[in-house]
């Protein structure tokens, strides 16, 4: 390949070299009659050798043989013209210097000359070039309009449907056939778009599907770009009506997600969800992670393995994952794999509760940074086995800050939830207590004045798409199953985000506890913006697969649940927030509790757990903290 790629580079430089000559030959042809040609031709052809390695230098600083002709654009036009001004002027220089007596006594080339020169050296070298770049659009034309290839529609802005269209003949997209674009912006309409017409808005959807097929054209595909699926875009009719017509859905990935070749990408309800995402600095991250060696537990979860993905993705030199799930284990080691990433990955198997497994562990990797996903997550489950919320989220938690603490890591990050703000569950009281932990540990690790091996960092956010557990996937299967979908409670809101968001929004955290240490800011917590109503959440994914609610799938609501709570909360009223000039994160700045107050009541509690003894638990948790004695009020006592 490496070679292939020479020679065309070679077969570039012989080209633009010819044409050079051919240029200027060419110009003193049409320029001068017979006897000025006569009269220039011996010093003319002294001087073509040295233009001709002249040209070479100029065209490689203007970087004429670095472009592919296949995709030759306007900045590739604007170097060739910069290019062909330095030799007119070039030569226009060498003319005053032919001018002297001792040399040709006169204006060798002339003003009239050179101008003449300046337009044939831009024609010569740009005709070849578009001449290339139209073949090879004639040819993907013709891939395009092949018998395979899918009648398309495309829903969304000119900038976003451009990029889709060039990808589209380029190759790089195949078997779709642009027959029209729907697009919401009213200056767009009735234009044509690389040669596809604009017909009309999203909303128009089902007219133009009718009129297009009264023209021998079946729409076989719909794509909508990532602007089209923000939400006050409000594309759910148009998209229902494509899933009523049985027309497959697309969706054209953003650039942060695209890689190197675009892949167009199933909609699903979480395109349809979201506040527009955080714009996350990836530079930042890369230059962050790159190099590091990387700890995570429960990296066999939906965050876990998402945070070891993005790791990989931004070049960690050195990852461990540990997990107590052999399944969940063997999965994400499978999907890095596939990464061919040069990180060199380690999995264990391990429990966070097993304490000198985890000092021995992370000891042994000697890790830079610990993201701590380990967790007990489900509500209910929790409310009914407290003691093994408490076991994992509290004491599971303590022996990983230790850990990182005992081998020197620059810092521990542990995943938090928002039910731990003023929390009313076992999730949240034990996911608020762990914080706490690390809130004391990292304020008694500094002195005030110098900052400490290892920074302990909490980041909280509310509820993760399509996660394990979460209301997404028991609504598709609800859905797949005829219904009906169950919703606790029609006013019944929470916080959502995607995966991959969230993570990329912690790994910018933990970069903020170490780059601005004199904050000496340890909880942080993600914007989730405004707040989605399940019962709404459970409609739009009714509708994404074309069906009707409350008429083709009934919804039914079977009341909160133990530790459930209508609204969640971002903020604590007792904690002031921060803006750290990062968007999509604030920082959260509560006073630190006393570590060793914290000690006794760890201990207090590991004697009320080991005792299954429900009113000791209540005991320890009241004396520690209003908010946290709510825990075993709403807890079953085994």
């Amino acid at each position: 390949m490496t070679r292939s790629l020479n020679w065309r580079r070679i077969a570039i430089v012989i080209h633009d070299l010819a044409m050079t000559v051919a240029a200027v030959l060419a110009t003193f042809l049409v320029r001068f009659e017979a006897e000025g040609l006569a009269a220039r031709l011996p010093n003319l052809k002294q001087l073509l050798p040295f233009i001709a390695v002249y040209a070479l230098v100029v065209y490689w600083l203007f970087g004429l043989y670095r472009a592919q002709w296949r995709f030759a654009s306007l900045p590739d036009l604007l170097n060739i013209l910069r290019a062909a001004t330095v030799m007119a002027v070039s030569m226009l220089a060498l003319d005053y210097v032919l001018l002297s007596p001792k040399f040709y006594g006169t204006f060798f080339f002339g003003k009239i000359t050179i101008a003449l020169y300046w337009l044939l050296q831009i024609a010569f070298l740009v005709g070849p070039r578009a001449a290339y770049r139209y073949f090879r659009h004639a040819r993907a034309q013709i891939d395009v309009r092949s018998a395979d290839s899918r009648p398309t529609l495309i829903i969304g802005v000119a900038n976003e449907v451009d990029s889709l269209l060039r990808g589209i003949e380029s190759g790089a997209i195949k078997k779709i056939r642009p027959v029209g674009i729907l697009s919401p912006a009213d200056s767009e309409q009735k234009q044509f778009l690389r040669g596809v017409p604009v017909l009309g808005y999203p909303q128009d959807f089902d007219r133009i599907v009718r009129s297009l097929a009264g023209q021998d054209i079946e729409v076989r595909r719909v794509i909508a770009t990532p602007s089209a699926l923000e939400p006050d875009r409000h594309l759910e009719a148009p998209l229902m009506r494509a899933r009523q017509l049985g027309i497959p859905i697309s969706r054209m990935p953003a650039l942060a997600e695209s890689g190197d070749r675009p892949q167009l990408a199933p909609i699903d309800v979480e395109d349809l969800l979201l506040r527009p995402s955080a714009k996350i600095d990836y530079g930042r991250l890369e230059t962050f992670v790159r190099g590091k060696s990387i700890v995570v537990t429960g990296g066999g979860g939906s965050i876990g393995s998402e945070i070891c993905d993005r790791v990989v993705t931004f070049g960690a030199a050195r990852l461990l994952i540990l997990e107590n799930s052999e399944p969940a284990l063997h999965a994400i080691v499978e999907r890095l794999n596939a990464k061919a990433s040069e990180t060199q990955i380690e999995a264990r198997l391990a429990d966070v509760r097993d304490r000198d497994r985890m000092i021995e562990l992370i000891g042994a990797h000697k890790p830079d940074l610990v993201f701590h996903a380990a967790a007990l997550k489900h509500v209910p489950v929790l409310e009914q086995d407290w003691t093994e919320g408490i076991r994992t989220n509290i004491f599971g938690s303590i022996n990983v800050a230790d850990a990182a603490v005992a081998a020197k890591a620059a810092a521990m990050v542990m995943i938090s939830t928002d039910k731990a703000i003023e929390p009313v569950s076992v999730l949240g009281a034990t996911k608020r207590f762990a914080e706490m932990y690390c809130h004391a540990l990292d304020a008694e690790l500094s002195d005030g004045k110098t900052v400490s091996p290892t920074r302990m960092v909490s980041v909280r956010f509310g509820n993760v798409l399509a996660s394990n557990g979460s209301v997404v996937p028991k609504f598709k299967a609800q859905i797949e199953a005829g219904g009906p979908v169950t919703v606790t409670h029609p006013d019944m809101v929470r916080y959502f985000m995607t995966i991959r968001e969230a993570c990329d929004l912690v790994i910018t955290a933990a970069s903020h506890a170490l780059r601005d240490t004199a904050a000496a800011v340890s909880i942080y917590l993600l914007n989730m913006g405004q707040p989605v109503r399940i019962v709404d959440l459970a409609e739009r994914m009714i509708r994404l697969v074309g069906l009707e609610p409350k008429r083709d799938i009934d919804i039914v609501f079977t009341g909160v649940r133990p530790g459930e709570r209508l609204h969640e909360k971002m903020f604590a009223q007792e904690e002031p927030t921060a803006d750290i000039g990062i968007s999509g994160i604030v920082a959260a700045r509560p006073a630190p509790p006393l570590l060793d107050v914290l000690r006794r009541q760890m201990a207090a509690l590991e004697a009320a757990v080991r005792k299954r003894d429900h009113d000791a638990a209540r005991v320890v948790f009241a004396e520690l903290s209003a908010d946290l004695a709510e825990m075993p009020k709403v807890a079953a006592a085994q």
